[in-house]
């Protein structure tokens, strides 16, 4: 089995379709890496990419989607419902086949490092990374966003980044590098513009909170829509599973007097994400991957 790893950067340009496809082609002209998955989202002004392939291959794919997001993203005129400190704002690494953790820790440090010295943006290294048990948490690293960081940076120790200078770049601001565990980015909008709702909601069910374990979650505004949204990233699927959340989601709009109007899974997700949800919702019993046709025909192991 070869190795492989997976790499989904995030990138704070979510309206133009042409610096994303400049960035994407920065990645795919690598060979042996395979683009997975492109999304944009206007509103959080966000661009998230998924890629896989050999580690090396998928390290050298993201520092030359780095380079090119310094010379076309510029945060000082970026505005977006996503939280952001960086052109490129997160670059995380997830083991998928015969690689461990701790090779995607250094494949992360090493690209840390790269971008630090040879694009002088300062980066942090988070979630598995992370040399302190608080830059674990991105929400802690990218407190104040670009703008906050600006200031905070060259004055207070605790912000100094693990790689570069003490100040930002002026235009692509810093990044921040990591490995972790697979992650499933997911939506859930609600039928009001009340963003106190979604905020109140997001509260409820996030773990620093007193909510779910291994669930983060925000609330934003989808101004085109007209309505907001409980954003929400989980750490691990197996651990809190996506009904699980989603459940809590229509329990608590209703203590609020609205409704949930749909969901939508950001990136990619496993295949067994999607199996737990049917089981939950149509009561299967004794049911696994392996009863899925397409499963049968790619093969795999059994579960």
């Amino acid at each position: 089995m070869s190795k492989l790893v997976e790499c989904v950067p995030n990138f704070s340009e979510g309206k133009s379709i042409e610096v994303i496809d400049k960035i994407v082609a920065e990645i795919v002209a690598i060979p042996d890496v395979k683009l997975t998955d492109k999304q944009m989202n206007a509103d959080h002004n966000r661009a998230v990419i998924t890629f896989v392939g050999p580690p090396e291959a998928c390290k050298q794919a993201a520092f030359n989607a780095c380079k090119c997001a310094m010379k076309l993203i510029d945060l000082r005129t970026h505005k977006g419902e996503h939280p952001r400190m960086g052109a490129t704002d997160v670059i995380p690494f997830i083991p998928i086949s015969d690689v461990t953790m701790e090779e995607c820790v250094e494949l992360s440090r090493s690209l840390a490092k790269e971008i630090a010295e040879k694009l002088n943006i300062p980066t942090y290294l988070y979630e598995e990374s992370a040399a302190t048990p608080e830059r674990k948490d991105l929400a802690y690293i990218r407190k104040g966003e670009f703008e906050g960081l600006q200031k905070s940076v060259k004055t207070d120790p605790l912000r100094k980044p693990d790689f570069g200078p003490s100040e930002l770049h002026p235009s692509a601001g810093a990044t921040v590098v990591g490995a972790r565990h697979y992650l499933v980015a997911y939506n859930i909008n609600l039928n009001t513009n009340n963003l106190d709702i979604a905020k109140a909601i997001a509260k409820a069910i996030r773990f620093r909170d007193g909510g779910f374990k291994y669930v983060k979650a925000l609330g934003f505004e989808i101004k085109e829509r007209g309505i907001v949204q409980v954003s929400i990233n989980l750490t691990n699927y197996t651990g809190t599973p996506i009904f699980r959340v989603f459940e809590a989601v229509v329990r608590e709009a209703e203590r609020y007097g609205v409704s949930v109007t749909g969901s939508e899974v950001v990136g990619v997700l496993p295949l067994q994400a999607m199996v737990d949800v049917a089981n939950w919702y149509l009561k299967l019993e004794n049911f696994s991957a392996n009863q899925i046709l397409e499963k049968k025909i790619w093969g795999g192991e059994n579960e």
